[in-house]
C-alpha cells in the first residue's frame, strides 16, 4: 500500500517542517507603508495642516497621532509584536504637536529633533550586548533576508563567532549614523527657528526646516545606513559563500511559474 506524504502520522523529513512552520510565520511587513504611516503622513499633517485655515493645531495633532497609533495597533494584532518605528513616530508627533500647542521656543524643537535620533542611537548601541541586537530588526530583518539559510551555512562553516563580530560592528556603525543624524537635526533647528513661537514666521521656519531636513539630514543618514547594510551583506556573503541574491527570500511568483 503506497505511503501518502500528506499523512499526519508519518511526516517526511522535508515536507512536515514546511507544513508546521509555514502557518506560524508572521505576515511580512510593508516597510514603505510603515514609513509613510509613521513618519511621512504625520509630518506632512503637522507641517501643512496646523494653521487655523485648515485643521488648527489641536485637530491636526490628533489626526497626526492617529496614523502611528493605528498602524502600531494593526501591526500588533497581525504580527503579535510592538512596532518600534510606530512607537518612535508616536513620541515624535506627540512632542512636535505638544510643543506647538504650548508655543515653546525653537530650542526645544532642536532638543526634540536631536534627542529622538540620539536616543535611538543609544538604544541601538545598548542592544549590542542583548541576545538579539536591534540591528537584526533594522537591517538583518528575517522578512527580507533568509535568516534560516544564512544561519544554517554559518553553523556548517563554523563562522558564527565571525558573524557575531560582524553584527557588533554593524550595530556600532548604525548607532553612529543615528548620532550624526541627531547632530544635524539639532544644528538645522537652531539655525532656522529664530522667530517667536506661535507666529506665522515661526510656522514658516518650521515648514522650511522639515523641507530642508530631506537633503540636509535624511539623505546623508540614509547613505550611511546603506553603507552599513552593504558591509553587513558583504560580510554575510564572505562568511556563508552565498551569492548576494541567495541571501534574500525568493519571490513566491518564481515558484508559481
Amino acid at each position: 500500500m503506497p505511503d501518502f506524504p500528506s499523512s499526519p502520522v508519518e511526516p517526511s523529513p522535508s515536507r512536515p517542517a514546511a507544513a508546521s512552520v509555514a502557518p506560524k510565520k508572521s505576515r511580512a511587513e510593508n516597510l514603505l507603508l510603515n514609513i509613510v504611516c509613521n513618519v511621512a503622513l504625520p509630518t506632512a499633517i503637522l507641517t501643512w495642516m496646523s494653521s487655523d485655515r485648515w485643521l488648527g493645531p489641536k485637530w491636526s495633532l490628533l489626526l497626526a497621532l492617529g496614523f502611528p497609533v493605528g498602524y502600531g495597533l494593526h501591526d500588533f494584532i497581525v504580527r503579535r509584536r510592538w512596532n518600534f518605528i510606530s512607537i518612535i513616530g508616536f513620541v515624535s508627533v506627540l512632542m512636535s504637536g505638544g510643543f506647538g500647542l504650548m508655543k515653546v521656543g525653537g530650542l526645544w524643537f532642536a532638543v526634540k529633533d536631536g534627542g529622538i535620533p540620539g536616543l535611538i542611537g543609544l538604544v541601538v548601541l545598548a542592544s549590542m550586548g542583548a541576545k538579539t541586537p536591534l540591528v537584526t530588526e533594522l537591517l538583518y530583518n528575517p522578512q527580507v533576508i533568509d535568516v534560516e539559510k544564512v544561519e544554517a551555512l554559518l553553523s556548517a562553516r563554523g563562522t558564527q563567532a565571525h558573524f557575531a563580530r560582524l553584527l557588533r560592528r554593524s550595530t556600532g556603525l548604525l548607532s553612529l549614523a543615528f548620532f550624526v543624524s541627531a547632530a544635524l537635526n539639532f544644528a538645522l533647528a537652531r539655525h532656522l527657528l529664530r522667530s517667536p513661537p506661535g507666529t506665522a514666521a515661526f510656522n514658516g521656519e518650521l515648514a522650511k526646516m522639515h523641507l530642508l531636513s530631506w537633503p540636509v539630514i535624511v539623505l546623508p543618514s540614509v547613505a550611511m545606513m546603506m553603507f552599513v547594510l552593504w558591509r553587513l551583506l558583504h560580510g554575510i556573503t564572505a562568511l556563508t559563500g552565498l551569492p548576494l541574491d541567495d541571501i534574500f527570500h525568493s519571490l513566491p511568483d518564481k515558484k508559481a511559474s
